[in-house]
């Protein structure tokens, strides 16, 4: 009995910890939403750079789900975005939480599944854990479900599948990314993974420029991530003392998603790598947050009796009746132990490890439910083409000017800081699949895009021929010298083809 006690207490989660990572999902989930926006036309319209008629040839799956294929209107497209703004604004407060969990969670995926060129390991954190927290207990604290419901306990603590589940999708996150680094001597061996890393100007800041010289740190900095990666997954499920290690998994998972941020241009995954933590909070920590930060549950109880008084104006709401020591349903219980094991099956069969790949039907679930993932973040070796884009374009003058950089001469030299001209990471992401031979089909796609913006902005000096031109740099070992080579990825001409280099 005792051993089942300490195995019970391993995934027992606090539910004021699930409140806040529940605040800090729905807040990431509206800013996600705001970046995207600004690119709306571009990334989710026909008139951008993946248009239906091409999503449905060469980027969809017949399992997908997405209802933001109903349209290639941008306008369309924001109304979406603003029904999916609504309900992660509902979320963080917490109003028919569970309800509103499903929702966002669907809205999450829908858009994803109508763009996958410009996703990255992020993006299926985020949607893996709103999965998960649609049957976790989140919305019992600092919520509008709490302040309207009849059964107001004064438990903290929480154990169920969901629970598990979470748990054990956070450690597959870091555990299964050091299985995929696992059989590259970059990682294990040579110790050379960080210093390509902090090569790629397109991705590296000015701390990572800073250490970047320094390869015998490197070198151990690399053999540290790696074996953080691999071991710390490990902490979570120590019976003994397992606050405490629990505790000190978080802090180490942290300080690696810290460093990310301050040395790699990476896009929100920082943060959504440490908001998803946030529900593994020992009870300690969320009680000393509960007595040093007072004005999270005065803002709550302000603005929550505000919007159950106008709810109840325009939706009445509901009184709860339901304790939070109801258990799971035996459905659901067997569903989500279903889904657990599936995940950790998927998870494995990314690895070189493992002798399956899971295909056909059992392959489409995982795609339907949005539950397939994969955690090779810079696995199993680093990308090493880098180099940066030259949107050479014939003006009405004769002359050759780069559209990239507002109109000015074309200028082969390499920029000071090649990260700074993405606007965000998700150009930078698209930007990195366009090199792919196999995504060559879009290349024209992209420059036509180019040319009507550009003619559409700059009607005194439209633009009658554009070559989106790569100068490549592939990265060398011990900090040998490189080359760029000039690579012409797709022209438009001045009647009106598009066409790619052969």
């Amino acid at each position: 009995m005792k051993r089942i006690a300490s195995l019970k207490s391993v995934f027992t989660l606090d539910l004021k910890a699930l409140a806040l990572m529940r605040i800090g999902m729905g807040i990431v989930v509206i800013l996600d939403l705001c970046i995207r926006f600004s690119d709306i036309k571009a990334h989710y319209s026909d008139q951008g750079l993946l248009p239906l008629d091409l999503l449905f040839k060469r980027a969809w799956d017949p399992w997908n789900i997405s209802i933001h294929v109903i349209s290639g209107l941008w306008q369309v497209q924001a109304i979406l975005f603003a029904i999916a703004c609504f309900f992660a604004l509902l979320l963080i407060f917490g109003y028919r939480t569970q309800l509103v969990s499903s929702i966002t969670w669907f809205l999450l995926l829908s858009l994803q599944n109508r763009n996958p060129l410009i996703l990255q390991g992020g993006d299926e954190l985020l949607r893996m854990v709103l999965f998960w927290g649609i049957f976790l207990p989140w919305g019992k604290y600092y919520s509008l479900d709490r302040i309207t419901s009849a059964v107001k306990t004064a438990e903290t603590s929480w154990f169920g599948i969901a629970g598990i589940g979470y748990i054990l999708q956070i450690a597959s996150v870091y555990f299964f990314s050091a299985l995929l680094k696992k059989p590259s001597p970059e990682w294990t061996s040579e110790g050379t993974a960080i210093y390509y890393a902090l090569s790629l100007d397109q991705m590296v800041f000015p701390i990572g420029k800073l250490i970047y010289p320094h390869f015998t740190f490197l070198k151990y900095l690399t053999f540290f991530v790696f074996y953080l990666e691999f071991l710390t997954p490990v902490l979570f499920f120590v019976p003994v003392f397992n606050p405490f290690f629990k505790a000190l998994a978080i802090i180490l998972l942290f300080g690696l998603h810290l460093g990310i941020a301050c040395t790699l241009f990476v896009g929100l995954f920082f943060i959504i790598g440490i908001i998803t933590l946030i529900g593994l909070f020992p009870s300690a920590w969320t009680k000393k947050i509960d007595e040093e930060i007072p004005l999270l549950k005065w803002v709550i109880s302000i603005i929550g009796n505000k919007m159950v008084y106008w709810f109840n104006k325009t939706m009445p709401i509901k009184t709860n009746s339901k304790s939070t020591s109801e258990t799971e349903s035996s459905l659901i219980i067997t569903l989500l132990s279903a889904v657990i094991i599936y995940s950790l099956v998927w998870n494995w069969q990314t690895t070189v490890f493992a002798d399956f790949k899971i295909k056909g039907s059992p392959r489409g679930i995982g795609q339907l439910l949005g539950i397939n993932q994969n955690w090779g973040m810079f696995a199993p070796n680093v990308f090493k083409d880098d180099g940066w884009y030259i949107f050479e374009a014939k003006a009405k003058n004769n002359l050759l000017i780069d559209i990239g950089m507002n109109g000015e001469p074309v200028n082969y030299n390499k920029p000071v800081s090649i990260v700074s001209l993405f606007k965000n990471d998700r150009w930078r992401k698209y930007s990195e699949n366009l090199l792919f031979v196999n995504n060559c089909d879009i290349r024209p796609y992209y420059c036509n895009f180019l040319i009507k913006e550009w003619n559409q902005e700059h009607l005194e000096n439209p633009i009658s021929e554009l070559k989106v031109v790569y100068m490549k740099e592939v990265t060398k070992s011990n900090y040998l010298p490189v080359i760029p080579t000039r690579e012409v990825l797709a022209v438009y001409n001045d009647f009106g083809r598009l066409k790619i280099p052969s």
